[in-house]
């Protein structure tokens, strides 16, 4: 399938696998890529820009194809390293960044300087057309549905998705609630020019997290996902379990007083605990309502190839037989 996405990018399907924190390892990244879509390590997930480098590595050994990091420009007091990070993509060969988090504007001269892509993730059209304006390649427009972070304006992909379509001239992906061949088609007839999987990339053989993970995402329904963080506008949307019920209590209790340290227990440092220890219940972890679609655990190729062969026979069989001849 032919997209500005996959002609941008270097690849063969419209389908990228969304920057997750302790899932975007080389080995999902390279499965990915090898399947004909486009990986991404997840960059912070390295505790160092070297670390990084050597991630980088690792999945250049694993595939010859073309795959991205993503980079979260975070608003936090002690910040990473970013110029290490930049150095170590760009040393590394690497040519599709995934920005996401605050504005990348002043990391984008040395990445295009380098022949870098930037595709920046965006929960708004706003915040889409801020990308286009400072020069971002392409968007990743972020729906109410999508697991992690959905922005504070609760509009779901059917809306989101036209609506940048009508405001874009830069191409843009379908983030959120993306699965199967439906959604790729869906989402193509919405105006993207693909789509990014963050959640379902994790319900895979490749994927490197503990079966609990993956069998949580499978057993969990659309109704199973709850948004925390709310009152301090820095809404995730997380698969539900005991932690995520007293952090809601918390935040129930406490109404307007809430601060970020009233919650930690919850939040803080539990990724590493649930994606590679597998205790689920250790604190909230980004999920997207997509859960209720995923029915099985395949390869990755196996997905992707399952998702391509559902979207070519909706468009030439289905949805031809429609139109009137």
């Amino acid at each position: 399938m032919k997209t500005k996405i996959t002609e941008m990018f270097g690849i063969e399907h419209p389908i990228i696998q969304g920057g997750m924190h302790y899932v975007g390892f080389a080995e999902l990244a390279a499965a990915v890529s090898n399947a004909g879509g486009l990986g991404i390590i997840t960059g912070l997930t390295q505790r160092s820009p070297e670390a990084l480098a050597a991630e980088i590595r690792r999945c250049r050994d694993m595939t010859d194809k073309p795959f991205g990091v993503n980079l979260t420009f975070l608003p936090t007091v002690s910040s990473p390293d970013y110029p290490g990070y930049i150095r170590a993509i760009i040393e590394g060969g690497v040519k599709v960044v995934e920005t996401a988090g605050n504005n990348p504007q002043k990391w984008l001269p040395a990445l295009h300087e380098a022949d870098v892509k930037v595709i920046h993730k965006c929960t708004s059209v706003r915040h889409a057309l801020k990308a286009e304006a400072i020069g971002c390649d392409a968007v990743s427009v972020d729906g109410f549905e999508c697991g992690g972070h959905p922005g504070e304006d609760d509009v779901p992909n059917f809306i989101l998705l036209p609506r940048a379509a009508e405001a874009l001239t830069i191409p843009f992906v379908a983030s959120g609630g993306m699965a199967d061949g439906r959604s790729l088609v869906a989402a193509l007839a919405l105006g993207a020019e693909g789509i990014n999987m963050g959640t379902r990339f994790i319900a895979t053989t490749e994927a490197p997290v503990h079966q609990n993970v993956k069998d949580a995402i499978v057993a969990a329904s659309e109704l199973d996902t709850r948004l925390v963080m709310r009152p301090l506008r820095n809404t995730e949307r997380v698969l539900r379990n005991d932690a995520v019920d007293r952090l809601l209590e918390k935040e129930k209790a406490l109404g307007s007083n809430l601060k970020f340290e009233d919650i930690m227990d919850e939040v803080a440092g539990v990724y590493p605990r649930i994606m590679q220890d597998g205790t689920m219940d250790a604190g909230a972890w980004s999920c997207g309502m997509v859960a209720g679609l995923i029915h099985d655990i395949p390869s990755v190729k196996v997905l992707i190839d399952r998702i391509m062969q559902e979207a070519d026979a909706i468009i030439s069989k289905r949805l031809a037989t429609m139109t009137r001849h």
